[in-house]
């Protein structure tokens, strides 16, 4: 309850972005296979940004 106001890093963000991504990705695999992998070059693009982010702050 009192982490309800609290704002997310952008880590967390960006890898909940990427989880979502990933899902929709999974579920057009069975019926559209280049939309699914459209997705999944945009989970790609999405997990070079949290690697960036993550050699830029250290952790």
């Amino acid at each position: 309850m009192f982490g309800l106001f609290k704002s997310q890093s952008p880590k967390k963000k960006l890898e909940a972005r990427y989880k979502k991504v990933l899902a929709e990705a999974f579920k057009l695999s069975s019926t559209n296979r280049k939309a699914s992998d459209a997705k999944h070059a945009e989970a790609a693009l999405i997990a070079a940004e949290i690697d960036k982010l993550a050699t830029a702050t250290g952790f």
